[in-house]
């Protein structure tokens, strides 16, 4: 199976290998850290010019989750636009393409530390968001339970380049970034310590999951790259 099912605080989880999460009590697809329009905001404010496809790229790979699992409920858990301005220059063609996936199903932004205000694409904007017993937040608090939440980016590397990850134990669960071009901590960063238990499991996304105990990882403190 390419998926990891599990029951997480007594709801059943499916993380999907594309760096989604299926809750199909609710038949909701969440997903974090889109960071649409970050080569805008990098050109605009750093001067600084990278692909300008990342916007398309997130998109795409959004529009083919929502098609396969059919979610009647989409939640973008924080930092779905790289900024405020980010989400204003979205181009005509990305806006439609979101507008098209929106249309029919319940969406919603949740406050992230890069989009804390509203968006102006339709939707509901909450803070955090309670379904099924499980709350959905931005950033992790620590010592919460039945938490979902985005932010820091987790990655993980058994061969090769590094890899999105989710990170997780009996009361969290800690999302990778779904965004194209995004970086990201190591799921062995000493900032997990005081947020996940010591018996935590590390999902690493790619052709399929693959689960591995977070125990034993060389701690480290600096950024993946790749």
């Amino acid at each position: 199976m390419p998926n990891h099912e599990w029951t997480f605080c007594g709801v059943a989880l499916v993380a999907l290998p594309q760096g989604a999460l299926w809750l199909p009590e609710a038949l909701a697809l969440i997903v974090s850290d889109l960071h649409l329009g970050k080569a805008e905001r990098i050109a605009r404010r750093e001067g600084r010019l990278t692909p300008p496809y990342e916007a398309r790229e997130t998109l795409a790979r959004l529009s083919e989750m929502i098609a396969r699992q059919r979610p009647e409920i989409v939640i973008c858990l924080g930092d779905s636009f790289d900024d405020g301005r980010a989400a204003e220059n979205l181009d005509d063609a990305a806006r439609a393409e979101l507008a098209t996936m929106m249309a029919g199903r319940r969406w919603i932004w949740i406050a992230g530390n890069h989009d804390p205000a509203p968006v102006g694409f339709g939707g509901e904007h909450r803070e955090e968001l309670r379904l099924n017993g499980v709350v959905f937040r931005h950033i992790a608090r620590p010592g919460e339970t039945s938490e979902v939440s985005g932010h820091y980016h987790p990655k993980a590397r058994l061969r090769g380049p590094s890899r999105p990850a989710f990170l997780t134990d009996r009361d969290r669960v800690v999302m990778p970034a779904f965004g194209a071009y995004t970086g990201g901590l190591s799921v062995a960063d000493a900032v997990f310590d005081d947020l996940i238990a010591s018996d935590a499991l590390v999902l690493m996304t790619g052709r399929k999951i693959i689960p591995f105990p977070r125990a034993g990882l060389e701690r480290v403190s600096r950024r993946l790259a790749g």
